[in-house]
This record gives structure tokens, C-alpha cells and sequence, in this order.
């Protein structure tokens, strides 16, 4: 059965907590005391764990040995989550914790028949954490107003990381329930293969079917492995990160094959959508060997279509290119794609523009296609590449010896064939 796809960090769930101006002192002690309850992590569950396997509704899980030793580890995976959060942005918001630690506990709940109350035992266990938290505190500091300070915040903080987790783990569990009772992958192939084959199914049909408004605004993807041994949790959590950093939470997955997952994410047809490359990478940030191509932005059934179509074709791309590469989009890589419909015409036209720039070292082509991108302004470029001004200067002095003509008599010509290198590494034989 396919392991449904997690979102990261749906802020619905999130109960918001208010923004406010924190004193150093204040983040200090956070600090302080989110290291002091990693370094006594294993002691400081004994606590939680005691609390939350004996919480009313858990006896399911309490008495399921396999059952309690995950709770265990779910535990210890949430506590140290929330206090390395803290250690990096004391009194920051913290989203809820979906590591496989804490959403195996889900589908294994599911599958030994338990409901959400369940999830009660997670409240249990904040309240044994907070007392850890406050004796923690009280070493700190006995000043009145640090405490009154740093136990507002992070009690606020604690109770919106914990339910926003609950939360996440209820969706998790009601996805789960709704895969072994409907066994939605089946339909959703078929419901998806109708509309990519232009069957007449209409959009409220199909969006029935999918569980997924197919009249809105659609970005495709798809994610694969080369490796047909593939961990199938490291595919869903690059697709749900992916949904995530383009502002849908529920995104609609298809297992495609043993190693590939077909996406689409709905988003608002008001909504901007960052589709740089760089910073969908960031946020995605794929396990070694996942690779994901995007589409374009659609609108409808035909949106639909097309999206999937276009990340087909960045997927194709992106076969052939370097295998440094892990993520595209089509819109980065339209012209690219255009360009090497015939693959020796684009390695002739790359060695007869860039010569032996061709060739060059990463950073000085990277040097060069940056300042084109800027419209040939060297400020603007040397700030986006973090170098001085003069060394970038240096650096387009240099690429223009190794040109064929000077960089300011063909820009364009050399800005599409260095994107031809990029992607697919063309160069002349």
C-alpha cells in the first residue's frame, strides 16, 4: 500500500503564537535551557514517557509493546526537536514535528484500529515537559520578570508546537484511514489518467474523484529516484516540502511507479509563486539520489495537462544533464529545453560561442551568466555572487580572453549557451 504524502507545517493547525520583542536576556536563557534539555534528554523522557503511556485513552498503545517503544521514540524526537529549534532562534516559532519518528506512530495507530483520542497522550506529555521546563528555568534565573518572561513565551511557544503536531498527526491518521479503506492511489490513477488523456470527464467530476479542486490553478512535479530501491518516504517528503514552499498543504500525489510520484499542488490564482530553482532547492531539500522536475503554472483541466507535460519535459532534462543537479523547474529550463531539440546543432552553437569559456572553471562561467542575468550590472551581480566588485571585474576580463568575441558584442548568444552547459553540460566534442 503507498504511504500517503505528509505536508510540512500546515499553518491552520498552527495555533499562532503573538509575535513579540524578546530581550537578550530572555533569548539567552531560552538558549541555556534548551541545551541543558538536550544534554539530559534520555533523563528528562523517563518523565514524559511515564506521563503520556498513562494517559486515559492510550491503553491501546500502553499495552502494545511495539506500539509503546515508537511512542518512546516519537517522545524523545519531539522534546529534542523543539529544544533545537530553541537553541537556534530562542523563543522563535517552532513547527510541528513531522519526522518519520513521529508519523510512523500514526499509521501504526491506525493500523491496530486506535481513533485520534489517542493523540491525548501528547498532551499528557507537555505536561510533564513543562514542569521539566520550569525546574530547568528556575536554575537559571531567580529574577521575577526573566521568569515572567521566559515562561510566557515558551509556554505559548510549547502549546502551539504540540497542538500543531497533534494536528498534523490527525490529518496523517485520517489519510491513512482513508488509504486502507478506499484505497484512494487505485482510484486517483485512474481518475488522473482520464483527465491527462482528455476523456470527458469534467472538472467537478474529476475533482470528486481526486479529492482535489481541479478548477483551480495547478505547478506539477515529479519526483523520482533513479534507484529503483528508493526509500518511498524519502519521494513524499520532498513532494510535501514541495508543496509546502509553493503554499499548498494538501497537495494531490500519484504513485507513478516503483521509484517516481507525480504531484500537483493547487494554488491561488492571486497568489505569487517563488519558482526560482536555488530557493525551491533550499526548502526542498531532497535525500542523495531524489530528484524533482516542476512544471509550469496552469489554470483548469487543461493547466492540468500542460503542468504535468512541462515537468515531463524538465524531467527529461534533467535525465540527460549532470547528475549534480536534483531540481528544476520548466520555467528555468524552457529555452534550454528548445534549444537542444537537436542535441549536436546546441554543442556546435555552445563551442562556437563560448570557445574555450566552454570549458572554464564552474565559478567563472557562473561569474559571467550571474552578470548577464543582472542585465550587465557588475554591482548587482558581485552582490548576488558575495565577491568584491574588482574581482568580478577580474573575472569578466579573463572570460573575455577566453571567448571567441567580446562578451558586450553577443550577450544573449553567450547567456543561453552557458544555461546550455548548466543543464546538460553541452559542449563540442
Amino acid at each position: 500500500m503507498a504511504r500517503l504524502l505528509v505536508q510540512d507545517a500546515p499553518p491552520r493547525y498552527c495555533r499562532a503564537v503573538p509575535e513579540r520583542s524578546l530581550s537578550e536576556r530572555a533569548r539567552q536563557l531560552i538558549r541555556q535551557g534548551a541545551e541543558v534539555v538536550l544534554d539530559a534528554a534520555p533523563t528528562l523522557l523517563e518523565t514524559v514517557d511515564a506521563a503520556t503511556l498513562s494517559a486515559a485513552g492510550v491503553r491501546g498503545i500502553a499495552d502494545d509493546p511495539a506500539l509503546a517503544a515508537a511512542l518512546r521514540r516519537s517522545n524523545y524526537a519531539t522534546v529534542v526537536y523543539w529544544a533545537a529549534h530553541n537553541v537556534r532562534d530562542p523563543g522563535g516559532p517552532v513547527p510541528p514535528n513531522l519526522a518519520p519518528e513521529t508519523l510512523d506512530i500514526a499509521r501504526d495507530m491506525v493500523r491496530r484500529g486506535l481513533n485520534e483520542f489517542a493523540l491525548d497522550a501528547y498532551r499528557a506529555g507537555q505536561s510533564a515537559a513543562w514542569s521539566a521546563w520550569m525546574s530547568i528555568i528556575f536554575t537559571l534565573t531567580r529574577d521575577p520578570d526573566e521568569l515572567r518572561e521566559v515562561l510566557d513565551v515558551t509556554a505559548g511557544s510549547i502549546a502551539a508546537f504540540i497542538e500543531s503536531t497533534i494536528a498534523a498527526l490527525a490529518l496523517r491518521m485520517q489519510r491513512e484511514r482513508d488509504e486502507l479503506v478506499l484505497d484512494l492511489q487505485a482510484e486517483r490513477r485512474e481518475a488522473v489518467a482520464l483527465v491527462l488523456s482528455g476523456a470527458p470527464i469534467t472538472a467537478d467530476q474529476a475533482s470528486r474523484r481526486l479529492g482535489y479542486p481541479l478548477g483551480d490553478d495547478h505547478i506539477a512535479a515529479v519526483v523520482w529516484s533513479d534507484d529503483d530501491d528508493a526509500d518511498r518516504q524519502d519521494l513524499e517528503r520532498a513532494g510535501a516540502r514541495l508543496a509546502a514552499a509553493l503554499g499548498e498543504r494538501r497537495p494531490l500525489t500519484v504513485v507513478a511507479g516503483v521509484s517516481t510520484l507525480w504531484v500537483w499542488v493547487s494554488v491561488r490564482d492571486d497568489e505569487p509563486v517563488d519558482l526560482r530553482p536555488g530557493r525551491l532547492l533550499d526548502r526542498v531539500r531532497p535525500a542523495a539520489g531524489v530528484r524533482v522536475a516542476v512544471g509550469s503554472r496552469g489554470t483548469g483541466p487543461e493547466g492540468f495537462r500542460r503542468s504535468h507535460l512541462d515537468a515531463l519535459t524538465t524531467q527529461r532534462l534533467l535525465v540527460r544533464s549532470r547528475p549534480t543537479h536534483q531540481l528544476a523547474t520548466f520555467e528555468a529550463v524552457e529555452l534550454v529545453s528548445l534549444a537542444t531539440q537537436d542535441e549536436k546543432a546546441a554543442q556546435a552553437f555552445v563551442a562556437r560561442i563560448l570557445g574555450r569559456l566552454a570549458d572554464a572553471d564552474e565559478e567563472l562561467r557562473t561569474s559571467v551568466r550571474t552578470y548577464l542575468r543582472r542585465g550587465c550590472n557588475v554591482s548587482a551581480a558581485a552582490a548576488e555572487l558575495f565577491v568584491h566588485r574588482n574581482t568580478l571585474l577580474r573575472r569578466l576580463t579573463r572570460a573575455d580572453t577566453l571567448l571567441p568575441r567580446p562578451l558586450d558584442q553577443h550577450p544573449i548568444e553567450v547567456a543561453v549557451a552557458l544555461e546550455l552547459v548548466r543543464w546538460t553540460g553541452a559542449k563540442s566534442d
